[in-house]
């Protein structure tokens, strides 16, 4: 897949390359880095700090097994704010930033303001989140629930 961005088609292929395998295993050794893109290892070390310096690698984080974590239930979160005045937007991205039960939250073009996702154990710990989290940001006016019956794709892979 194409990206018609001028910074992503200052790559080279190599770059590129780098980028695909350390989506994939972020914790690959350099030496193993090197021997999947035919560089040596100092020539690889020093594209990887340059990709990292250039803002393309954001950092590294290990994928955590939800269901383990009593966070298996998906749920993602239409929100309507009652205002779409700076003031009032900018009131609700700062709350949500201070809530790290908020995964994700996005704002959206159509018929809501935002989408919010997030995790929890089941039911019963969303009904507490949604009353005791969601319908306390700031401007909130209507929200439209969706639980998660099924994952068919996760993932953060971004086709390079």
């Amino acid at each position: 897949m194409k990206n018609g961005s001028a910074e992503f088609n200052d790559l080279d292929k190599i770059d590129r390359k780098i980028l695909r395998v350390l989506q994939q295993d972020g914790r690959i050794a350099n030496l193993k880095l090197a021997e999947a893109v035919h560089l040596s290892p100092t020539a690889v070390l020093e594209r990887v700090k340059r990709l990292t310096r250039e803002g393309y690698i954001l950092g590294y984080e290990a994928r955590l097994n939800p269901q383990k974590l009593s966070a298996s239930m998906m749920v993602f979160v239409e929100v309507v704010l009652d205002r779409t005045t700076p003031d009032v937007m900018n009131a609700f991205k700062a709350a949500v930033q201070s809530r790290p039960e908020i995964l994700e939250c996005h704002l959206v073009a159509g018929g809501f303001d935002y989408l919010i996702k997030t995790r929890v154990a089941d039911m019963q710990a969303y009904r507490e989140l949604i009353g005791s989290v969601i319908w306390s940001l700031p401007g909130v006016r209507e929200t439209h629930t969706y639980a998660v019956m099924e994952e068919v794709k996760n993932t953060n892979l971004l086709p390079i």
